[in-house]
């Protein structure tokens, strides 16, 4: 079964940066890749940030060019470095597993279809 355990969060201040990590501690499943996605309160969740199996990126237009997502690994491990970070990117954080086919998609991938999660991780930006 999968396991998707988030680290690092917490607060930073606009301009800042933070950087979470996500491990997948129990089974993996074949053809599957590490996403990010963040929910704002009274907002759906929305995909952030992905890493397919040939080391393709993909990223949501909101945090393109601030975001970074990296891995030594990508069936068991994702990282996510934000940079300049905007108040509007204060949200719970969190991991995903999807199949490695919608990670090019991951900016407008429905959450809903989305089967496997981690706890999430508070990110909260202040000016």
């Amino acid at each position: 079964q999968v396991q998707l355990v988030e680290s690092g969060g917490g607060s930073g201040q606009t301009g800042g940066s933070l950087r979470l990590s996500c491990k997948d501690t129990g089974e993996y499943l074949i053809g599957y890749c590490m996403a990010w996605f963040r929910q704002a309160p009274g907002k759906k969740r929305e995909g952030v940030a992905a890493l397919d199996s040939d080391g393709t990126t993909a990223y949501a237009d909101s945090v393109k060019g601030r975001f970074t997502v990296s891995s030594t690994n990508y069936k068991v491990s994702l990282d996510l470095q934000m940079n300049n970070l905007q108040t509007e990117d204060t949200a719970m954080y969190y991991c995903a597993s999807v199949p490695c086919g919608v990670v090019v998609l991951i900016g407008t991938l429905d959450a809903e279809s989305v089967n496997y999660w981690g706890q999430g991780t508070q990110v909260t930006v202040s000016s």
